[in-house]
């Protein structure tokens, strides 16, 4: 086939710039480029980053967020890739402070209007020591299934257990959910790619993305009598 997927973008949610998160997702760049796909990997500890205001009208505002800052670009990344990694390590039994910022001011402020990441084919990723994971993992799981991504699997979570900077690279059972999840989104991707190409359409629906757009969401909005 003459289209292939070119580029995944990773979310990295992680306060250090060089830890356990970001060895994981250099280890997914490696498997990635033996099927010569892309990896940029986007630091949010890098981005100028505004978390979320007073402003309070994100429930009825109807044009995306005003706040001037580096969300919007890391989104048009996002928009304009094959698949999205998102990568975050526990911290204090949750999701990573950036990480949830992140998705708020990505979500509320851009991602609900359109929908742009719709099928796009998604993968997450957790690290930490030893301690809720699968709580960080659903976290991340619930706002890729919320943007309407593809989310790909791996048997079992791709959770890598690592406390000091350099652990990561130990767990082997953690490092081969990352293997095989990666291997899988490609796969995806490129069944996706071959789709549109055989038949010049998405595989997926796409005409209901956006909850905005539905009736149930117009009747409640809509004028009463």
């Amino acid at each position: 086939m003459g289209v292939k997927p070119k580029k995944v973008v990773a979310i990295h949610g992680s306060e250090r710039s060089e830890g356990n998160t970001l060895y994981v997702l250099q280890y997914a760049e490696k498997i990635l480029a033996t099927r010569d796909v892309e990896l940029e990997i986007v630091r949010l500890a890098d981005l100028r980053m505004t978390p979320c205001g007073p402003c309070g009208d994100c429930n009825s505002r109807t044009v995306p967020c005003a706040v001037q800052d580096d969300v919007a670009a890391a989104v048009e990344k996002m928009a304009a890739a094959d698949g999205i990694l998102y990568a975050a390590p526990v911290h204090g039994f949750g999701t990573s402070a950036l990480m949830q910022a992140f998705i708020e001011r990505s979500g509320v402020g851009y991602l609900r209007f359109e929908r742009p990441l719709t099928n796009k084919v998604a993968g997450v990723i957790v690290t930490g020591r030893r301690y809720a994971h699968t709580e960080v993992y659903n976290h991340l799981v619930t706002n890729v299934l919320l943007n309407r991504m593809v989310l790909i699997g791996s048997g079992f979570p791709a959770i890598v257990y690592g406390n000091q900077p350099g652990d990561a690279q130990y767990d082997d059972e953690g490092l081969q959910m990352i293997d095989r999840m990666v291997h899988r989104m490609v796969d995806m991707m490129e069944l996706i790619a071959e789709h549109r190409e055989l038949t010049g359409r998405d595989a997926l629906d796409t005409d209901r993305a956006n909850e905005r757009d539905d009736a149930w969401f117009a009747s409640r909005r809509s004028p009463i009598g």
